[in-house]
Parts: structure tokens; sequence; C-alpha cells
């Protein structure tokens, strides 16, 4: 201090040492910035060249498709590919209809079916609560592979037998369900699905446990506090319920394939493979057109979600 002193008396000012500009804080955030950038731009040029030449492709002549060196930029620009690919080869609006039916079916009974077993696992007491929950993530370690027989000779049957009556009382379908071919497709979704239960379950452990006492209080029943409570503050995770039970199903090929036969009952996904002909010829410019008028829902609700997506899938396991 007394040296401090006698410095400022005798006229000399201390000089500061300079910090080296990578230590500065405004500095090592921008490095820091500029190294993660340089890390995921090759990750992301990697996934948009398949998407840049589908819509090239999409918007050429068949003789420039294969053409060496490539050409990414088409010459003339060919609109009419996607008029004709919808409507040339196969009744694209009908298979639109089909898959947004199932695809919106399922996204409800996943909603109502997941939630309503998340909330036991999460907020009501009984004995082997933990046991089920983890028989029910036990399931999620059997391969989709292994169920497809089971499956559908569960539902073989169950069709079999719902035929006669089908016919007879519901010749055009019941409600949004227009086909018993559609049975397999549609009603799993209404008995739960492992990871959406253990996502919602997750994200009902973070909600105080004072709500539900505070509610009950005042009289509320176990279905009034979850519909008015938990699940008002439960949108992001139900979002990324949203989002991923309608990429799931939307790009559902193998169930349709497996279970539906009739052309007027089929889906976009299952539609999109039949552009490969009986003997393996493929209009590309025409396939690549459709794709990616099938792929604009998708990037659509992931685009306007992607927020909230994000928060849902940072704020699941957080316990509060």
């Amino acid at each position: 201090m007394a040296q401090m002193q006698e410095t400022v008396d005798s006229g000399v000012i201390p000089v500061r040492p300079v910090t080296p500009w990578w230590q500065r804080a405004s500095k090592r955030r921008i490095l820091s910035m500029a190294i993660i950038y340089l890390l995921v731009l090759p990750g992301a040029v990697m996934f948009l060249i398949p998407l840049l030449w589908m819509l090239s492709t999409s918007l050429k002549e068949s003789r420039q498709i294969f053409v060496n060196p490539p050409v990414w930029i088409p010459n003339p620009i060919v609109w009419r590919n996607f008029s004709e690919g919808w409507s040339a080869y196969l009744p694209f609006n009908t298979l639109f209809v089909n898959s947004t039916l199932i695809t919106l079916n399922n996204i409800v009974g996943n909603l109502f079916s997941c939630c309503l077993a998340a909330f036991g696992f999460a907020r009501l007491r009984a004995r082997g609560r933990n046991v089920l929950f983890g028989l029910v993530l036990a399931t999620m370690l059997l391969p989709n592979e292994v169920l497809i027989i089971p499956q559908y000779v569960l539902f073989t049957k169950i069709t079999q037998f719902l035929k006669p009556w089908w016919d007879y009382y519901t010749p055009g379908g019941i409600l949004w369900m227009r086909y018993l071919s559609w049975l397999p497709l549609m009603v799993p979704s209404w008995f739960g699905f492992p990871f959406f239960i253990f996502l919602l379950r997750q994200f009902f452990l973070t909600i105080p446990l004072d709500l539900d006492e505070a509610a009950r209080l005042d009289g509320a029943s176990s279905w009034r506090i979850l519909m008015q409570i938990l699940v008002p503050l439960t949108k992001p995770a139900l979002a990324t319920v949203v989002i991923f039970a309608f990429i799931g199903n939307w790009n559902n090929f193998l169930m349709p394939l497996i279970y539906i036969r009739a052309q007027k009952e089929q889906v976009l996904a299952v539609g999109l493979n039949q552009f490969r002909g009986q003997f393996g010829h493929v209009d590309f410019h025409y396939m690549m057109a459709v794709s990616l008028i099938v792929l604009i829902p998708v990037l659509l609700i992931f685009f306007f979600g992607q927020r909230i997506f994000v928060q849902g899938i940072a704020l699941t396991g957080i316990k509060g």
C-alpha cells in the first residue's frame, strides 16, 4: 500500500498487465462458438446434400438425373413433375387422406393413454408401482421385429372375428376408422407407448406435489388434477410427444405394408415405394417430387414446434 502511495506521489501511473486476447471473456466466447460451428458445419452439410439432391432431381427432366458430372441446377426447371407425379401414377390424394386420418388418430390416442399411465406412475401411490413401471420400460428393449409375427397373428384373428359384423353393421367404417384393415394401425396407440409414458412420467415428477394436495383439499378429483393442473404445465412434453408421434406414424412403412392389401386403403409411405414399378423401373424425378411433398408436413411441424420440442427434451428428468 505504501509502495502504491509512493508511485502515485511520484507521478508515475501504474500500468495494468495486458490480458492476452484469447483469455478475454468476449473473445473466448467468440472463439468457442467458432470452434463449435466448425465442428457442426460438416455434419449439417452432410445432412443437407441429400435434401438438396432431392430438390434438384424433382425439378429435372429424366435425362439430366444421372449425367456426369452431376447437374445441380436444373435447366430447364420442370415444375410439372410435382403435378404429374402426384396424379399420374397413384391416387395420392386418397393416400394423403388415409395417412392423415391414421396419424391424427394415433397422436390423440398416444396423448390420452400415455397421459393417464404417466399420471398413475408419477402421482398416485400404489403398491408395486415402480415394479410395473420397470416392466413398461423393459418392453422398450424388445425389437419391433420380434413383435411383428405375434401381433400379426393376434390382429388376423381379431379381424376375422369382426369382419362379418363389420361388413353388416358398419360398411362405411366407424367414425374415422374407415376400413377394418386399419385396426392394427390405429388401436394400439390407445393403449400407450412405453417411451411416451416414460417421457411424460419424468416430466410430471418435476411438478411439485403441493399442487395436487392443494387441489385435493379443494375437492378436486384425480381426473381434474390431471386435466386442469398437470396437463397445462406439461405443454413442452406434450409437444414432444406430438412431434415424435407424427413423424413415426406419417413415415410408417412396414406396418401398413403388412396389414393393408387394397390400394384405396394404403398410405403415402407405401405409395412412394410403388414408384419402383413391376420390373424395377423408377421415374426418379417423379419420385423425388412426391417425396418432397410428403416431407413438407414433417418439416413444418418440426420447424414451428422445435422451440417447445427442445424445451421438453431439456426439462425431462430434471426433478424439482
